[in-house]
């Protein structure tokens, strides 16, 4: 449920998803994308109160003219029985203007909260369905690896090898907390340098974002900050909640901003804290580092104009591509189904590493890179001047380079050795220093 401050104090930012005209006048098309992504939203409901909202605008214009209306009449000499008629006139136009701005601000608040549970519009390539096992492939890269031994996890391997601590982070924290130990520390650390690099090279300018962000901006990016149906994290006494990802931070560096054209696209990178409680997340592929409650991830994310939109959101994918393939990470892409896109992307794509002591090999989601149209930007209330001197709305693209945590299951599942040993990625030699990995 949203906070009323977020929808009346906070209105400023935080705007509806979709173009109410759009949501009217696709009514049909918008309830059938919400059923596909099988999400809980009342389109007739919002539509009902735009066209209340619409009824209430021009009741209060039309009275605000005739108080206008009233008061130059009032200027002229006038006899004393025609002023008072225009002061009690007055009177009660003061008011029914009170009463319709009362009923106005709650119907503002009411078609608000109705709007921002309506997802985007579905790309057409998107295939149908509620969860990932609708999920379409569309591309494989690699060799999955031929073992002439049993393998083993990367819990088994990370303990083996002084990597990982996962008793010691659920006592000094809690369950799916970790500590990371010796060459893993460095492992993760040339991750970030190495995908970075990479980044770098594409024209992306690196930051280093904050752990926090408001709710508003939380709000403004898709993610529900409180609540039962929250991942995040959130400080009870204050409206500040721990990030799930550097795309909050970077989609709200330039909130409440008018880009000019000139300046886009705009290419983002962060390197950041990621907290997220998975609630709920169990079973065999959330054990170990796959699904825990802090990482650390780095993120892409780009503001641009719709034209280049599809263009960039390939590009983040490539450059997904590139930096797994260097790597030597067997992986596949995925198109995302609609029942798992999630609110605010239009078209999203999975990368999935091959993770050999996963059920004895199998698919893992590693990276993902969403394409949120302005979805995103309405609510975060970015704009650019176009050409012809007029505010548009930005698109806001986003993709995971590494998420460190993920990214260490693949490299030690598939660069395990035969004597337990790991051999590290020829592409991270260069930033850790060492060339594998052996029991003390």
């Amino acid at each position: 449920m949203l906070k009323e401050l977020d929808l009346n104090k906070k209105k400023h930012t935080i705007n509806n998803m979709l173009d109410f005209k759009f949501i009217k006048d696709n009514l049909e098309a918008v309830k059938q994308n919400i059923k596909n992504r099988n999400m809980n939203a009342d389109a007739d409901e919002a539509v009902r109160l735009f066209d209340e909202r619409t009824a209430l605008t021009t009741a209060l214009q039309d009275l605000q003219k005739k108080r206008n209306d009233n008061a130059a009449a009032m200027k002229g000499k006038l006899e004393p029985e025609n002023r008072n008629e225009l002061i009690e006139a007055g009177k009660t136009l003061k008011s029914e203007i009170a009463a319709v701005e009362e009923k106005l601000k709650t119907a503002e608040a009411a078609l608000h909260e109705a709007a921002m549970k309506i997802p985007n519009m579905a790309h057409p390539s998107a295939p149908i369905g509620k969860e990932d096992k609708d999920n379409l492939e569309i591309k494989r890269v690699g060799s999955i690896p031929k073992f002439d031994f049993e393998a083993l996890d990367h819990v088994q391997l990370g303990t083996s090898l002084d990597l990982i601590d996962l008793e010691a982070g659920a006592k000094v924290t809690g369950v799916k907390f970790y500590f990371l130990k010796n060459e893993a520390v460095f492992l993760e650390q040339a991750l970030a340098l190495y995908s970075l690099n990479i980044l770098r090279k594409h024209g992306f300018k690196p930051f280093i974002t904050p752990d926090l962000a408001k709710e508003e901006i939380l709000l403004g990016v898709g993610f529900n900050p409180r609540g039962p149906e929250s991942n995040l994290y959130n400080l009870e006494d204050d409206d500040l909640c721990l990030v799930g990802t550097a795309e909050i931070t970077l989609g709200g560096y330039h909130s409440g901003e008018i880009l000019s054209k000139e300046q886009l696209p705009l290419l983002y990178c962060g390197l950041s804290h990621c907290f997220r409680k998975e609630a709920g997340a169990a079973g065999q592929f959330s054990k170990g580092l796959y699904r825990v409650h802090q990482f650390t991830k780095v993120e892409m994310f780009i503001y641009c104009t719709p034209e280049d939109g599809e263009r960039l959101h390939q590009k983040i994918r490539d450059i997904e591509e590139e930096i797994f393939t260097g790597l030597g990470i067997p992986y596949r892409i995925i198109e995302t189904c609609t029942g798992d896109l999630g609110a605010p992307a239009y078209r999203k794509w999975d990368l999935e590493a091959w993770m050999p002591g996963r059920n004895g090999g199998e698919w893992g989601e590693i990276t993902s890179t969403s394409n949120c149209t302005d979805y995103q930007a309405r609510r975060l209330n970015v704009k650019y001047k176009d050409e012809n001197g007029k505010n548009r709305y930005v698109y806001t693209l986003n993709g995971t380079a590494v998420a460190m945590s993920r990214a260490l299951v693949a490299i030690l599942e598939n660069y395990q050795q035969k004597d337990g040993s790991i051999k590290v990625p020829e592409a991270l030699v260069q930033f850790c220093g060492f060339t594998e990995i052996r029991k003390k």
